[in-house]
């Protein structure tokens, strides 16, 4: 039976390349956009492949679920899901405000979670799953969190995020084999919108692991922080 993907943000960038992947690969994949028509016209670009626009403004937890039990009740459970979407605020940090912050977060954090608690207990149920969380070193630790202020503390609690719910995964299990993992990556610095004219990579360059944690076998990654197909320090 065709896998169901759910890729946030799938309408441009490297959520674009995403779907391209993943529908080069056969999947059935359901392209979430703030808007349907942002999304109807990235569809154009595609051709062939199982492919479904989905409207799902990540702004608030309840235009999120009603656009997910929507999404689902018509193409059923979601086997896969990419949370890609995110916003990158650079406000210096003597000028953010709680508010603003708390877009960020929203966008890079809360959106996640929220479809993450629709998707997993289904996932852990039917004993197979994949979630891939697209973080940003910027929100590593390990490099001392050097992107922009809420950029990067969003992008470390997503981090965070990440590591609690492949534990809750493996408490699930409790010991038995289960094909469900939890994993962050990194696409690194890539030409898009959000990461400028300079950057190195090509968005399908940063979207090859995603689609790699995406469509792994058992046996893979899980609660790990990836870049480039391998594991990074938190």
């Amino acid at each position: 039976m065709t896998k169901n993907v759910l890729v946030t943000g799938g309408n441009r960038g490297i959520g674009f390349e995403i779907v391209k992947g993943m529908l080069s690969k056969g999947y059935k994949v359901l392209m979430g956009c703030r808007d349907e028509e942002s999304g109807l016209e990235a569809k154009k670009q595609l051709v062939g492949g199982d492919l479904h626009v989905i409207e799902m403004p990540l702004d608030n937890e309840t235009a999120i679920v009603d656009a997910f039990v929507r999404a689902e009740a018509v193409f059923g459970p979601i086997d896969i899901l990419i949370n890609n979407a995110g916003v990158l605020d650079d406000t210096p940090w003597q000028e953010v405000t709680a508010e603003s912050l708390a877009k960020s977060m929203q966008v890079n954090v809360y959106a996640p979670l929220t479809l993450i608690q629709q998707t997993l207990p289904q996932m852990i149920e039917r004993g197979f799953g994949r979630i891939i969380n697209v973080s940003s070193s910027y929100g590593s630790f390990a490099e001392e969190l050097k992107g922009p202020f809420s950029y990067a503390i969003s992008k470390a609690a997503v981090n965070a995020l990440t590591v609690k719910m492949a534990a809750a995964v493996d408490e699930a299990a409790n010991g038995e084999p289960l094909d469900v993992t939890v994993n962050s990556m990194t696409p690194g610095w890539v030409h898009t919108r959000m990461g400028g004219s300079d950057a190195p990579k090509t968005p399908e360059e940063g979207a090859d692991t995603a689609i790699w944690l995406a469509t792994m076998e058992k046996g893979g990654p899980h609660g790990q922080f990836l870049k480039d197909r391998k594991p990074i320090d938190w």
